[in-house]
């Protein structure tokens, strides 16, 4: 099993992506692929996240309690900044292609 720190950090990386990028069917799914792993593996729900201070802060609930964590700005970013710094490898493609 994926630890929870790192599930929460490759949910939370590619969540920024999809935000930006709603048509992305393959960031769409990876996210989704993480959110499963977050409920289903952690019993992780209602997660909630905000960015200040230089930090994402991430707050859900485990087992009927309200826990949180923080992932700083620049290490959450980095995909979506690469996706934006070289949009032509990272190409959306219709579903019926």
């Amino acid at each position: 099993m994926m630890p929870l720190q790192d599930a929460l950090y490759n949910w939370l990386t590619i969540k920024v992506v999809t935000d930006a990028r709603s048509d992305d069917r393959a960031a769409l799914e990876t996210e989704e692929m993480f959110f499963s792993i977050l409920n289903d593996d952690h019993g992780i729900s209602n997660i909630q996240y905000e960015k200040n201070d230089g930090m994402y802060n991430v707050q859900y609930l485990h087992e009927n309690e309200r826990k949180q964590t923080r992932f700083p700005i620049e290490l959450i970013e980095i995909m979506l900044t690469q996706i934006q710094a070289e949009p032509e490898k990272y190409v959306n493609y219709p579903e019926n292609e």
